[in-house]
């Protein structure tokens, strides 16, 4: 499964309650549409650093990481890959 799949995986489960229907990879601000709060944001981090062994640091948490899919995916990569 790739990486943008098991993202998009969590955030249907756990914010869309199911409905897959309005998420994609980039078109779609998680933020800006009310998908993800602040807690959800939160929850999303532990998630990440549970799943994939990453340690998020505060100043990493900004939408140009977490505003999408796609940018999740990438963020997550780059962290695996040793860069921040």
């Amino acid at each position: 499964m790739e990486l943008s799949d098991k993202i998009r995986g969590f955030i249907i489960e756990n914010f869309l309650f199911g409905d897959a229907a309005p998420l994609t990879d980039d078109s779609l601000s998680l933020l800006d549409n009310g998908i993800m709060d602040s807690v959800g944001v939160m929850e999303l981090v532990a998630w990440l650093e549970q799943e994939h062994g990453l340690k998020v640091a505060d100043q990493e948490l900004v939408p140009e990481n977490f505003d999408s899919v796609a940018r999740l995916a990438s963020y997550v990569q780059r962290k695996k890959d040793g860069g921040g």
